[in-house]
């Protein structure tokens, strides 16, 4: 059986459904000495601000049971070098990329948005609304508020080239992920991506001190993937046309399979980058084996397929 791998996210056609996490793989410089790396359906880029950023102190990272904990504060050399050394080199290796952003405040989400709207080889432009908003006083992200997330993708959208899918990358510990979901769709997002880390917390027993510096941390892998299932199933059922990429704890072909069943169009390899530098092409093959294991030809036709059998029970 020859399988379609070809999938859709918007306006974004990719040739398979298996990308990579933001921040879990650089521009994919680090990966390419080990595959292919335009063999994937696309990379994601780690969060770029315009000005290079030292980011947080160490520790930064820290294992926890089914997960690591991370809080690098969103260390980069900025926007410059992405556009002038990191975009070029993936371009040249035959790669997608898509450019997750981030902002000290919506003014630097728009201005992104629109520097790399006049670069070549850019395929979408994701939105990290975890961002810390400058405007709350309580440390609350752009996603813990439906109208400030609003804010911050209209604003993407209203600077990107009308031709740019813009996504939005919704966390999962919030209220209530259809209501933010819905609020960055009605912004203009072509698409969404979820879920992005989960804050957490680890404590040295030898030191009892915080296992990473601020203390909390992002917490992925996967002890977050049936949450992140979860807020995927909940967003394309209250909102079936909108199209997902899933992420949360991908390290084989079967949880590909299971986020495009729960409605993604795509999923990413995420944590499991940081322990085998391989993982997106074993599961790329993977998911084609588990794909046409069950009877499919074309990766689309998995899109949302729990919906359609409904639960058990």
């Amino acid at each position: 059986m020859n399988a379609t791998l070809r999938t859709r996210v918007g306006a974004l056609e990719l040739p398979n459904p298996v990308v990579t996490a933001a921040g879990c793989a650089g521009a994919g410089r680090e990966l390419a000495q080990f595959f292919d790396i335009a063999s994937l359906g696309a990379v994601t880029t780690k969060s770029v601000m315009l000005e290079p950023h030292a980011g947080r102190p160490a520790p930064r990272m820290a294992e926890t049971p089914s997960g690591m904990l991370s809080t690098t504060g969103m260390q980069g050399p900025g926007l410059e070098v992405l556009l002038q050394r990191d975009l070029p080199w993936l371009r040249s290796r035959g790669g997608r990329a898509i450019v997750s952003v981030a902002g000290a405040g919506v003014g630097e989400f728009g201005e992104l948005a629109r520097r790399l709207s006049e670069a070549e080889g850019v395929s979408a432009v994701e939105v990290n609304l975890s961002c810390p908003d400058p405007e709350s006083s309580s440390g609350r992200t752009f996603a813990d508020d439906p109208d400030r997330a609003e804010q911050v993708v209209g604003t993407v959208r209203s600077q990107a080239r009308s031709e740019l899918p813009v996504l939005a990358k919704l966390a999962g510990d919030v209220p209530d992920v259809v209501e933010l979901a819905g609020a960055c769709v009605d912004a203009g997002a072509d698409g969404l991506s979820m879920i992005n880390t989960l804050r957490g917390m680890a404590v040295d027993t030898r030191t009892l001190r915080p296992a990473v510096a601020g203390g909390l941390g992002g917490l992925s892998g996967p002890a977050v993937r049936p949450i992140a299932v979860g807020c995927v199933y909940r967003v394309h059922e209250a909102l079936p046309e909108v199209p997902i990429i899933g992420m949360g704890g991908v390290r084989t072909g079967e949880d590909v399979l299971e986020f495009m069943a729960a409605g993604a169009s795509a999923a990413a390899v995420g944590t499991a980058n940081f322990s085998d530098p391989s993982a997106g092409a074993r599961v790329l093959r993977e998911f084609t084996e588990a794909m046409e294991d069950r009877g499919f030809t074309r990766a689309a036709d998995l899109v949302g397929a729990a919906h359609r059998t409904g639960p058990r029970g």
